[in-house]
């Protein structure tokens, strides 16, 4: 099989490797809490055989396309749909193929981390992927698609997901979710109400999607009023098909406490297109305090994920559309951004606001320190282009000494490659058992602490801070 060393990302010295291996050991089984992610909740309403393999590993999954694209592959090559309907590549062994070729490219990456263990461990493939051996491992891979224990629900199960959340437009009717309900499955899963659509002014369609907002509402979303009350109604509709989180990426995270006075002005200036782009950044900000209050109300968990320059390629993003891989960290500053909605709502015990970066200088300097005494604020895990074991080791070392593990949720997934999902909380519980052991090893902590620590990072914290 792919060669997968039993003790990868341990610590080298034999102490703290065979501590880190009892740690992990005792974590490895426990059932997976997937609280935040980009699967499709078609695969599990609808049941049905992924298509074949280039279609579940490689075109959804922009980590494994904009590498191959940085080396000079098309994105057409790999499938990757155009907006203008365009002719891309839709044979599945032609593209897996491109991808065998290109295999080398990921070396020592998260991403070969994740393939090699779900091509392993899910797919008991037992040669390395090189050119060589593309088409054979295409063809096993292939068969096993073909038959009923590699459906989406038996492979759901098989992983022994607990609560999986997608992340759902605020407008969509969640019909997906309704039929999983609706069946004879077990399998938990549940949206999140995702409002950037409706609430970022700079948002294409903006304007016809706050319209829509209040068809499927029955407010009048051309009032300040009626359209916060359409949020409202909407995160019922979303908690009533099992949602217990928001999320939110805007591009920064500043937050803004206007009175009711100047938040009417400025929403009327934005709802007739009158906005700067001043204006615009301010009520992004004023409707992340707005969220936040709604929160308290309804008891949703709200996530925030700002710092990417997204669709950093025009060419591409108007080519292919948005998620091609073309966004990019930048600078954040969080003390400033957070600091009117925390004032307004930062000590109350009602409120869980989970916050991530992509600008790892934060951290440390930032918001390990302000989870550290805000009631309401948690850290998110490392996230995106750091959610690697370089990228997680770093997590914890730099918000552990002010914030603690206690101010931080577990991990998420965070994908859009559904079987990559236990590739990743595996790499996750190993990083933390690692950490960990060297704690230990260096007296900062006590065996049996370490041991229920290794349990709350890998289960319980996320169960909890996300109320699943």
């Amino acid at each position: 099989m792919p060669q997968l060393d039993a003790d990868r990302l341990f610590p080298l010295d034999n102490a703290s490797r065979t501590l880190a291996r009892d740690l992990y050991d005792s974590v490895a089984g426990l059932p997976i809490i997937s609280p935040h992610g980009h699967t499709d909740p078609a695969w599990f309403a609808q049941n049905a055989a992924f298509p074949d393999p280039a279609a579940l590993f490689i075109t959804p999954d922009h980590y494994v396309f904009r590498m191959l694209f940085s080396q000079g592959v098309p994105l057409e090559n790999l499938g990757v749909a155009r907006r203008d309907g365009g002719p891309v590549q839709t044979n599945g062994r032609t593209i897996w193929r491109t991808f065998a070729q290109h295999y080398h490219l990921f070396r020592a990456t998260p991403s070969q981390l994740w393939m090699d263990h779900a091509l392993a461990e899910v797919f008991g493939v037992s040669d390395p992927l090189t050119p060589d051996t593309a088409d054979a491992i295409y063809d096993h891979v292939a068969a096993c698609l073909a038959t009923p224990d590699y459906r989406p629900r038996a492979l759901f199960d098989r992983f022994k997901i607990e609560a999986l959340a997608t992340t759902d437009a605020a407008l969509d009717p969640l019909d997906h979710h309704q039929t999983i309900a609706d069946s004879d499955w077990s399998g938990r899963v549940v949206p999140t109400y995702r409002p950037d659509a409706i609430i970022d002014p700079d948002t294409p369609e903006f304007a016809k999607n706050v319209e829509q907002l209040g068809a499927i509402t029955g407010q009048d979303t051309q009032t300040w009023e009626g359209y916060l009350e359409a949020h409202r109604i909407r995160r019922a509709f979303f908690i009533s098909r099992g949602a217990t989180a928001t999320d939110h990426g805007h591009p920064e995270p500043t937050t803004a406490d206007l009175d009711d006075t100047a938040a009417t002005a400025l929403f009327d200036r934005v709802i007739v297109g009158d906005a700067s782009p001043a204006d615009r950044a301010l009520f992004r900000a004023q409707m992340l305090t707005e969220m936040a209050e709604m929160s308290i109300e309804d008891g949703l968990v709200m996530q925030l994920h700002p710092g990417a320059h997204r669709n950093h390629a025009p060419h591409i993003f108007e080519t292919f559309g948005p998620d091609k891989g073309f966004d990019i960290p930048k600078a954040v500053d969080y003390v400033a951004a957070l600091k009117p909605l925390l004032n307004k709502h930062g000590l109350s015990p009602d409120l869980t606001l989970i916050v991530f970066t992509l600008d790892e200088a934060t951290y440390a300097r930032e918001l390990a320190p302000m989870a550290g005494v805000y009631p309401a604020l948690r850290l998110g895990p490392a996230w995106w282009f750091f959610d690697s074991p370089e990228g997680m080791r770093r997590y914890r070392e730099a918000t552990t000494e002010t914030a603690g593990f206690y101010n931080t949720v577990g991990f998420n997934d965070d994908t859009r490659a559904f079987c990559s999902i236990p590739a990743r909380h595996d790499v996750a519980r190993r990083v933390d058992c690692a950490y960990l052991a060297t704690l230990v090893a260096s007296g900062r902590l006590s065996r049996v602490d370490a041991s229920e620590v290794a349990h709350d990072l890998a289960y319980r914290l996320a169960k909890r801070a996300y109320k699943l």
